[in-house]
C-alpha cells in the first residue's frame, strides 16, 4: 500500500476567486464565502489541467496507485504575510473547509490543517483553527510554515520559545506537523522553490540546535522535501556532534523526513542519512513535479518508482517507507 504524506488540496476556482476578492477589498466588504460545495470540490478533482501535465488529481493518484494521500493547503497560496490579519484567517478557514469537503468526496484523502500564520495574530490564535480542524473536521496533522513573513523579514527560528505554544498544542492533540514553507515575496532573491529548501534547512538546524525536542519529547515533526539541504550536507555538522560525544546521524534521526525528492540518488542519500524508520513516502502529486521526464517517459513525481528501483532496500524496508511509518505516526489504523 502507498500512503502519500505530502499532497495538497485541488480546490475549485471559487476558492481562488474568493482569495482575489479578499486581496482587492482588504476585508472592507466583510468575510464573504468561497461558496464551496461537495459537488464543486468533487468536480475539481476530476478536472484535467496543463499545470498537472494534462491529468486530473484523481488520475494522478490512480496512475501511481496511491491508496491514501494526506492533503494540506497549497503552500504558495497561503499568503501568511498579507495584511490585515483577518484576510489570512478567513482564507485559511475557507481552505481548510475545501480540504474537509475533499476528504468527504474522496475516500483516499486525509486532512492536514493549515493555520492562519499571520505574525499579527500570534501562535495562540493560530491554534484555534488547528483545534477546529482536528476536533471538528477530523484532520490528522498540521502544516507549519517556518517563515510566516514570506521572506519580507526574519522570523524567530523554530528553536525559539515563540513557537512553544504551537508545540504544546501539537503534543496535546497528539498529531504530527509537516514543516513546509509558503510563498516568498519580492524583493527576495530566491524563487519559492528555493525558499522551500532554504527554510526547511533552517528549520532542521533550528530544531536540532535547540531544546525543543528535549522539552517536547512527544513532538512529531516531519520536514518536507527530504529536509532541505541538511541530510546531504551533514558532514558540515560532524565536528560539532563529535565534540559532544554524538553522531550527527543520530541527532538528525530525531526528526522525520518525506521522500519528496525527484531523483533516486537523493532519496538513497536521505535513507542512508536518517534511516528507513524516519522516512515517509511523499510525492506532492500532482504539483511541481507533474511533468514527464523525456528520457524515461515517467512522471518526475513518480517517487514510488524511484524507491522501488533501490535494489539494496528490502521489501520490509520499502513497506515501512510506503506505509508502515505513516500508519504509526498518523495513527491511520489498518
Amino acid at each position: 500500500m502507498y500512503i502519500d504524506v505530502h499532497g495538497h488540496v485541488t480546490a475549485p476556482d471559487s476558492l481562488y476567486v474568493y482569495k482575489s476578492g479578499l486581496l482587492s477589498h482588504r476585508g472592507a466588504h466583510g468575510r464573504g464565502s468561497a461558496t464551496l460545495t461537495a459537488q464543486t470540490v468533487d468536480a475539481a478533482l476530476d478536472q484535467a489541467t496543463p499545470t498537472f501535465g494534462g491529468l486530473s488529481h484523481r488520475q494522478h493518484l490512480d496512475e501511481a496507485g496511491i491508496d491514501i494521500q494526506l492533503i494540506s493547503p497549497r503552500p504558495y497560496q497561503t499568503m501568511h504575510s498579507e495584511e490585515p490579519a483577518r484576510l489570512v484567517q478567513w482564507y485559511t478557514e475557507e481552505t481548510n473547509n475545501a480540504i474537509h469537503l475533499s476528504c468527504q468526496v474522496e475516500s483516499r484523502f486525509r486532512g492536514v490543517a493549515g493555520m492562519p500564520q499571520s505574525m499579527l495574530l500570534g501562535v495562540d490564535q493560530w491554534v484555534v483553527e488547528l483545534r477546529r480542524c482536528v476536533d471538528e473536521l477530523g484532520f490528522v496533522a498540521a502544516t507549519v510554515n517556518p517563515d510566516p513573513y514570506e521572506g519580507l523579514r526574519q522570523p524567530p527560528g523554530l528553536g525559539d520559545r515563540f513557537w512553544y505554544p504551537l508545540w504544546e498544542t501539537l503534543c496535546e492533540l497528539d498529531i504530527p506537523a509537516l514543516v513546509h514553507s509558503g510563498g516568498c515575496r519580492p524583493p527576495s532573491r530566491e524563487s519559492y522553490s528555493v525558499h522551500f529548501v532554504q527554510e526547511e534547512t533552517l528549520a532542521v538546524v533550528g530544531l536540532l540546535q535547540s531544546e525543543v525536542l528535549t522539552d517536547f519529547p512527544e513532538l512529531k515533526i516531519i520536514v518536507s522535501h527530504g529536509g532541505g539541504a541538511i541530510p546531504y550536507q551533514r558532514g558540515r555538522f560532524y565536528p560539532g556532534a563529535f565534540r559532544q560525544g554524538e553522531r550527527f546521524e543520530d541527532i538528525l534521526s530525531r526528526l522525520y523526513f518525506d521522500t519528496c525528492l525527484y531523483t533516486r540518488d537523493s532519496i538513497e542519500m536521505l535513507i542512508r542519512a536518517v534511516g528507513v524508520q524516519r522516512c515517509l513516502f511523499g510525492t506532492e502529486k500532482p504539483g511541481v513535479g507533474s511533468t514527464r521526464d523525456p528520457s524515461t517517459g515517467r512522471w518526475v513525481d513518480d517517487i514510488h518508482l524511484l524507491i522501488n528501483d533501490i535494489d539494496w532496500l528490502s521489501d520490509v524496508d520499502k513497506g515501512r517507507i510506503f506505509e508502515g511509518n505513516a500508519r504509526e505516526l498518523f495513527r491511520l489504523g489498518g
